[in-house]
């Protein structure tokens, strides 16, 4: 006994609604990237005042 694999593409209604889950996630996904790079730059920006600090010295 074959089964037909389930083809997202079958139907128009199943095609919008996996097209549907794939933007949610990738909406979800660029959260926490862009908190990531403001992170990065904060860090950037305290080693370089830290740094200035200490050749002052």
């Amino acid at each position: 006994m074959s089964q037909t694999p389930n083809d997202p593409a079958g139907t128009t209604h199943q095609f919008q609604t996996f097209a549907n889950q794939g933007q949610g996630q990738a909406a979800e996904k660029s959260g926490p990237n862009i908190g990531l790079i403001v992170g990065i730059v904060a860090v950037v920006a305290i080693v370089a005042v830290i740094v200035a600090g200490l050749l002052m010295i």
